[in-house]
């Protein structure tokens, strides 16, 4: 036999060896694999408290005895959660949460904004083509641009019913989603929704109307508050109470019993949304016996739905996420007091120094069209005929803008849209909050603490921490959730890609999020 006929005997011996011997590995890698459980939990809850910041759950802690003592100590609690997107602002932090979208994919840029193809400003779920159903203006999920846990869940077949209840009409709309089977929020004292879901409201929620859940209120005393007597006044005056709450956790309970979720095969989505504690807040701010008392309801609220979930789906059969939709700044004059930074910049002063300065540079004109949340919609065609480049405006004003008192950075559409930023933190949330559709065309930072002097109390919407650290919490079955102590930074869209994980099903289409995968067993 030739050489090379010896070598090629001999190959073909070690590659059937090679070939024996990495089919057989791979046979006990395969045998080795972790069976995929068929197990879903019957119900999944989210629960998001209005501009609840995290430390609220470390400096009143020692006092819960009810819903979130459960969750600190049965749950997968992150401790240094936050938003990386701003405006940190009531809907921009409700689309994101069931999303993983931040504003520059989800499209909702905040609360509201300037439509400029409407030429009129809007409401994130303002829709005049539904019909409203109880009370209030039209309102549907028509702008949020992305999918959300819930819509993923039905598309997938694995789901069955999905609901968000709140007191407020985004609140209740956006972490349901496009396809969710019904909202419900509170208008005058009733829950109300819109022709988005239904032609007309269930019949039992049009009982839960008709008993005037929200009377038994009138004239009760909290804190040092007497309700008004029914009737308009206290229909008003109960949004700044726990009372809202009660109502929303009340109407929440009938919602699990009448709609028969969490009894089946297919998992069954439930948003609610406590809002009450974003209206104590903006009054009184984060550091007031009326705040102490509302996070202490807040966690017997929580503790009551936990209890009504589980004895509608099961013990073991719910999963459920708590969080927030942003904090919010101390009150600046009580910083002040302390020797903190903080304080009151002039709102008013910082448009006209910027139409001052526009009409120096260019001539008499119409350079504003809208105040945004987070900065000015310029004109594009301020003096006819001109011409002026549109990034010329961009830069004057923005120019302009930081060389005010107490401005910290301000940014132009142009930067943004071309992804000119240094880099860090701030900037990154920034410019993840930017809508090229719907945001301003220059958006200013303040200061820590700033605020504007045109309210009193104090507000949110700052990219700073005390605006975006929020409470994350999952809950749930041993196969589903690890419990314990998770201090690594994370961010609350990674929320919805972590459940989706969990349910087995696509992950929402404009997620940006990572899975949380250190608290999956």
């Amino acid at each position: 036999m030739f050489r090379f006929d010896i070598e090629v005997e001999a190959f073909m011996k070690l590659r059937g060896w090679l070939l024996a011997f990495l089919l057989g590995s791979a046979n006990v890698a395969v045998a080795q694999l972790p069976p995929q459980t068929e197990e879903r939990p019957a119900l999944v809850v989210l629960v998001v408290v209005d501009q609840m910041r995290y430390d609220y759950l470390t400096r009143f802690g020692h006092e819960f005895d009810s819903g979130l003592k459960r969750l600190l100590q049965e749950g997968a609690v992150f401790t240094n959660a936050n938003y990386e997107a701003a405006p940190t602002m009531t809907a921009v932090g409700h689309s994101t949460i069931l999303s993983g979208a931040t504003p520059s994919v989800s499209g909702i840029a905040g609360n509201t904004w300037y439509e400029r193809a409407e030429g009129r400003n809007v409401t994130s779920v303002f829709d005049d083509e539904v019909t409203a159903l109880g009370g209030g203006n039209g309102a549907s999920p028509k702008r949020l641009a992305v999918t959300t846990v819930g819509d993923e869940l039905k598309y997938s077949g694995k789901g069955g019913k999905v609901f968000g209840v709140s007191l407020k009409d985004r609140s209740a709309i956006l972490p349901a989603g496009r396809t969710a089977d019904g909202a419900f929020w509170l208008v005058d004292g009733q829950f109300v929704s819109s022709s988005w879901y239904f032609e007309q409201l269930p019949a039992w929620v049009t009982r839960f109307n008709d008993a005037k859940p929200a009377d038994k209120f009138g004239g009760v005393t909290w804190v040092d508050v007497v309700m008004p007597e029914p009737g308009p006044e206290l229909y008003d005056a109960i949004d700044s109470s726990p009372f809202a709450d009660q109502l929303v956790l009340d109407f929440a309970r009938t919602l699990l019993v009448e709609e028969g979720l969490g009894l089946d095969e297919a998992t069954d989505l439930l948003s609610v949304s406590f809002s009450a504690v974003d209206y104590v807040g903006h009054a009184t701010g984060p550091d007031t016996p009326r705040m102490h008392d509302m996070i202490l309801q807040i966690d017997k609220r929580i503790g009551a739905l936990m209890e009504a979930a589980e004895r509608q789906a099961g013990e073991g059969k719910v999963l459920l996420v708590l969080t927030a939709d942003h904090g919010v700044s101390p009150v600046p004059e009580e910083n002040m007091a302390k020797g903190l930074p903080g304080g009151r910049y002039n709102t008013r002063g910082e448009r006209e120094a910027v139409e001052a300065a526009l009409t120096a540079a260019f001539g008499e004109g119409s350079y504003i069209e809208a105040n945004g949340e987070m900065g000015l919609y310029l004109n594009a065609d301020p003096v006819p005929g001109k011409k002026i480049p549109f990034e010329e405006l961009q830069r004057v004003a923005a120019e302009t803008l930081r060389q005010q008192p107490h401005v910290s950075r301000v940014y132009t559409r142009a930067d943004l849209e071309r992804g000119l930023i240094s880099g860090d933190r701030i900037d990154r949330r920034v410019y993840n909050g930017f809508s090229p559709r719907h945001s301003p065309d220059v958006l200013v930072v303040h200061e820590p603490n700033w605020l504007g002097n045109g309210f009193g109390g104090t507000t949110h919407g700052s990219p700073y921490s005390y605006d975006t650290h929020v409470p994350v919490i999952f809950w749930g079955p041993s196969y589903l959730v690890k419990p314990g102590l998770y201090h690594d930074d994370v961010a609350v869209h990674d929320i919805a890609p972590t459940l989706a994980s969990m349910l087995g099903i696509a992950t929402p289409s404009g997620a940006q999020g990572r899975v949380l995968s250190e608290i999956i067993p």
